[in-house]
């Protein structure tokens, strides 16, 4: 595995308005979760993560290295890759060809496609993206985030719009990450039964702030969990 990531006091400010506020968390193997309301500071967070908004102050680090010191291209290059809410299929190029233009930012060649092709188990792939159905072009966006060598991985609500099906084989494959690409899962969905499927550890944010973290199992019964995201019936609905 590529080791824990480490956050420290991380803080996003716009103004007099702080997305996250002293955000600390450690994420340390596999799968883990990150739930929240809208509004709680999640995109944000991998957006911090990613390069796409710059700390006000904290720290992020991972086996030993300084994400915060590398530009957003650079830590792509050493192995940092997200999903987005909006998915990022290009509607003009094929299958083949969105995932071999990411991997020309990632690394790992023609070989790195075709394992995360066969990873994902795509088929068509000389279809454009415009003729994809939903899962395809989820998958699609999975097999761009294990090209080459990944060592985290960011899913920002990979299985929105998915039916139960579809779901299904989405959860096979975030399983499977960790072991065949020695990568750290991190999950964001508000479909709590995913994430308490695939994901050992969660962590909960609300208005910025970490309000809890703890195995899954546990933190989603948290009655302070209850009242800021789930529901108290929800919750006991789904239990």
């Amino acid at each position: 595995m590529s080791g824990a990531l480490l956050v420290e006091g991380l803080t996003v400010q716009y103004g007099g308005v702080k997305p996250l506020d002293e955000v600390s968390l450690t994420f340390e193997s596999d799968v883990c979760g990150l739930i929240g309301p809208n509004g709680a500071g999640k995109t944000t967070f991998f957006n911090a993560l990613s390069g796409f908004a710059a700390p006000a102050s904290g720290s992020l680090t991972m086996a030993g290295t300084d994400l915060l010191a590398m530009n957003p291209a650079k830590r792509a290059r050493w192995g940092l890759r997200r999903t987005f809410q909006q998915e990022q299929v290009i509607h003009t190029l094929s299958a083949w060809d969105n995932i071999r233009l990411s991997s020309e930012h990632t690394g790992g060649g023609r070989t790195a496609v075709e394992r995360a092709v066969d990873f994902v188990g795509l088929e068509g792939l000389d279809r454009a993206g415009s003729a994809l159905s939903m899962l395809e072009r989820r998958l699609v966006e999975i097999a761009k985030t294990v090209c080459g060598e990944p060592r985290l991985i960011l899913l920002d609500e990979p299985g929105a719009g998915l039916d139960a099906g579809e779901t299904e084989r989405l959860i096979g494959l975030i399983r499977r990450i960790p072991e065949e690409f020695g990568a750290l899962v991190i999950l964001v969905d508000h479909d709590m039964d995913l994430v308490s499927t695939v994901c050992g550890t969660t962590a909960v944010l609300d208005f910025g702030r970490v309000i809890a973290v703890g195995v899954t199992a546990e933190v989603l019964a948290s009655a302070e969990v209850r009242r800021a995201y789930l529901g108290t019936v929800e919750l006991e609905e789904t239990a």
